[in-house]
């Protein structure tokens, strides 16, 4: 990897971290070039359009890194249902790792933003799409009809978001573990 490659990923990285503590408001320029050790020139060469184009890389990087664990979970687990119970345990893992201090930045981002900023607002949702489709392709191929398929995907994408909400509020993974012995009836299995 490139110099620059590695300074932009730094740059990411650290903004991703901020935004899943603090959220994006609350995260200025100044402390995300102080946590990833850059200088003021390389950030704006790397986000010429500032805070809300590296906002939309961190979702983007997020939804990745992320859609690559669960797709890892799709196509290790016997059923779509048992993908579901790995997924939260990888989530409530990393809560704890955290202490519950970190989210989920596409979420913390899209609350505080999608009302104002059309860029972050599509890169979040193409984000949740990313989610949701793989989810979506298991059920189908598991038999259920597409838009029952899609519609089931949304529903435990929407439960996965706010139980990493309720995550941070009661300070315990609980709330993601709670989900666990309900993916039989999420998922339609």
């Amino acid at each position: 990897m490139k110099k620059g490659d590695q300074t932009r990923a730094r740059i990411v990285e650290a903004a991703r971290q901020l935004f899943e503590r603090q959220g994006y408001a609350a995260t200025g320029l100044q402390e995300i070039l102080k946590e990833s050790q850059a200088p003021r020139g390389s950030f704006y060469f790397h986000f010429p359009g500032g805070k809300e184009a590296l906002a939309v890389a961190v979702i983007e990087a997020h939804a990745e890194a992320f859609g690559a664990g669960l797709q890892a979970a799709l196509a290790n687990a016997p059923d779509v249902v048992t993908a579901g119970r790995l997924a939260v345990e990888l989530l409530a893992g990393q809560m704890e790792a955290t202490a519950c201090q970190a989210g989920c930045p596409v979420s913390a981002v899209t609350l505080e933003m999608a009302s104002t900023a059309p860029a972050l607002r599509d890169a979040a949702r193409e984000a949740f799409e990313a989610w949701l489709g793989p989810v979506a392709a298991r059920l189908e191929a598991e038999g259920l009809d597409p838009e029952l398929a899609r519609s089931r995907a949304r529903a435990v994408v929407s439960a996965l978001e706010g139980a990493l909400i309720l995550c941070r509020a009661y300070g315990h993974a609980g709330p993601l573990r709670d989900l666990s012995p309900l993916m039989p009836r999420l998922l339609g299995a």
